[in-house]
């Protein structure tokens, strides 16, 4: 098993056929500490979903469900966060955001967390 990664679920939701819903239920089953931010409020399994932009420390990860149309007001935090790499999952793709995470020395990746997961390549 590979070293546990603190991760930010950035467009979490409570909604079971949501790919972050599952993507946070898999993340916690692979025992990873998962941070959950979203529209609303609500719990997956017994990670909070927060609406809030929280002071975080350490976040190895950022994975991304969101447009980028939904994208932009979230771009200042997640680079203030300095995460080692931005999982961006099909239909989170955003040339402008990989292009500043690499000024930034945070590694951008074009992704399926899910899939990375189940494959061991997390």
């Amino acid at each position: 098993m590979s070293d546990p990664k603190k991760t930010l679920v950035l467009g979490a939701s409570e909604n079971p056929s949501r790919y972050s819903y599952l993507a946070i239920q898999s993340l916690v089953s692979h025992h990873h500490p998962v941070v959950a931010i979203g529209r609303r409020p609500g719990m997956v399994n017994d990670v909070p979903i927060q609406t809030d932009l929280p002071t975080l420390e350490e976040i190895d990860t950022v994975t991304l469900y969101l447009s980028k149309e939904n994208q932009a007001e979230y771009i200042p935090y997640i680079l203030s966060l300095k995460p080692k790499r931005i999982i961006f999952n099909p239909g989170a793709e955003n040339p402008d955001l990989v292009r500043l995470a690499r000024e930034n020395q945070i590694y951008p990746q074009e992704a399926c967390t899910l899939v990375l997961l189940s494959t061991g390549q997390y």
